[in-house]
């Protein structure tokens, strides 16, 4: 007699699917932005000479800071409009950008060049080379909407008590340079009440960053100290990624210090071809 144990279980086996339906599979990012030049055309070089020296000027800044770290800053308000509006074709837009508010607000826009921060506000008409914009680590957790730790719990929270605590000791503990700490909402049981919770408690700070790769990263500063959640999205806004952060920086904002040499060389070509 066979033993039960050897039988196929019931609704298995050839057959026994439907062949009428496609599996369905949620859409991954597509559509990687990448780097091509442009070599907007110069009118008068008379005109043009000083958005050029800015050029060389950065450049040497990317190679600079890519050698010893740190970072520089060139301040862009002297040009004349002629000249501002030829650097910022040249720069023109890459896939990070950041909101930074606070007095003033600043407008943040990474250049086509990684590593290559144009900021603009009242007053601010810079452009800043290094990992990321010193100003955005320096208002980052400042409260746009102070954290609540003492929230009341409504009904249907579950789960956020224990990432929260997680993730206060983390916060308050965290030093720079330490290894980023990251729960992942994705895979953790969680309840909608308990990310509205979490949110309440944790509070917003004063920056937001958009990084547009593959599909896009949104990014946001708690008002808790080094604490940020990010969040990835699909080409069909579909959010397919949700963490929170414990560092000083998410990695996905930060330029590394090779794409800055690389930076220097393409703005080099860049510079050649112009004049």
């Amino acid at each position: 007699m066979q033993s039960p144990f050897t039988l196929p279980p019931t609704g298995f086996g050839p057959g026994s699917q439907s062949t009428d339906e496609a599996l369905e599979y949620i859409a991954l990012p597509s559509g990687m932005r990448t780097y091509v030049p442009h070599t907007p055309e110069i009118d008068d070089l008379d005109s043009a000479a000083p958005a050029l020296a800015v050029l060389d000027q950065i450049a040497q800044a990317c190679d600079l800071v890519a050698r010893e770290g740190g970072r520089v800053q060139i301040a862009l308000d002297t040009l004349a409009p002629p000249a501002r509006k030829l650097l910022a074709e040249t720069l023109g837009h890459g896939e990070v950008s950041m909101k930074l508010r606070g007095v003033p607000a600043v407008a943040v826009q990474e250049s086509v060049f990684t590593g290559v921060w144009v900021l603009q506000g009242a007053g601010v008409d810079l452009v800043e080379i290094g990992p990321v914009p010193e100003l955005a680590i320096a208002r980052a957790h400042q409260p746009h909407r102070a954290s609540t730790p003492d929230a009341p719990r409504a009904p249907g929270v579950v789960n956020a008590p224990a990432l929260l605590a997680e993730l206060s000791d983390k916060s308050e503990t965290y030093r720079s340079g330490a290894e980023i700490h990251v729960v992942n909402l994705t895979l953790l049981p969680h309840t909608p009440e308990d990310l509205d919770h979490m949110a309440m408690v944790m509070g917003e700070g004063a920056v937001t960053i958009l990084s547009r790769g593959y599909g896009n990263c949104r990014i946001t500063a708690a008002a808790m100290p080094h604490l940020w959640r990010v969040q990835f999205f699909n080409s069909s806004d579909t959010l397919i990624l949700d963490t929170w952060e414990v560092t000083q920086m998410p990695e996905v904002a930060i330029a590394g210090r090779e794409d800055m040499a690389d930076s220097a060389e393409r703005i080099r070509e860049v510079r050649r071809a112009m004049a």
